[in-house]
């Protein structure tokens, strides 16, 4: 049990990456009130957590609409992981846990960044989607179920905090620290990802 708790933890830190977000929340309010910080932080995560527990209880359902198997779900969201956490270990800043640039300019437009693109796709985007699915999809009890989702909220409340304190989070640790945070969880996270793709080429039995 403990295990589960672990890998959904470091998984669902890994996709969503409330450091990283906490720099994007602070680079797209500095403009903002404490208050307004606080509107749009409480708003977008809560939006989020909807999204995300949406997915959570809906996936197997998602899977059987779409003829999609546990092993092609295991390999094709091993992969999208493993290339997050490249993404990580190099700092590189893509679509799967962050807003393209064409995206961060269209927020920077906006007064209220609460739902976009702060809920989707910064909190609740691909990468966070698919760990989702992927993790209570594979749950093998009720128990492990309730504890993928348990993991998810502790994640979304740490990420809820790290947002309200992003500016002096931003101050303290700094770009260079903060890319040290995402570099170590991304090497995590991508032997989770290997591990994954693993197991469902094991389970599809293509290779007998």
């Amino acid at each position: 049990m403990v295990e589960i708790v672990l890998v959904s933890l470091t998984m669902f830190f890994a996709t969503i990456a409330p450091p990283d977000i906490a720099l994007i929340f602070a680079a797209l309010t500095k403009e903002a009130s404490n208050k307004e910080r606080f509107i749009f932080a409480t708003r977008g995560v809560l939006v989020a957590t909807v999204i995300l527990l949406f997915f959570g209880f809906l996936g197997d359902a998602i899977l059987n609409l779409f003829g999609i198997g546990i092993p092609a779900l295991r390999t094709g969201g091993g992969i999208l992981l493993l290339l997050i956490a490249i993404d990580m270990v190099f700092a590189r800043q893509t679509g799967g846990t962050g807003t393209t640039k064409e995206e961060t300019a269209e927020a920077k437009k906006s007064e209220d960044i609460s739902i976009f693109p702060l809920a989707t796709p910064l909190l609740a985007g691909p990468g966070a989607i698919s760990a989702v699915i992927l993790l209570t999809t594979g749950a093998e009890s009720r128990l492990e179920f309730w504890l993928v989702l348990l993991a998810l909220i502790l994640i979304m409340l740490i990420s809820w905090l790290m947002l309200l304190l992003a500016i002096p989070i931003q101050r303290v640790l700094g770009i260079t620290g903060l890319a040290v945070v995402s570099r170590i969880v991304g090497i995590l996270l991508a032997a989770l990802a290997v591990q994954f793709i693993f197991d469902g080429v094991k389970e599809s039995g293509v290779f007998g």
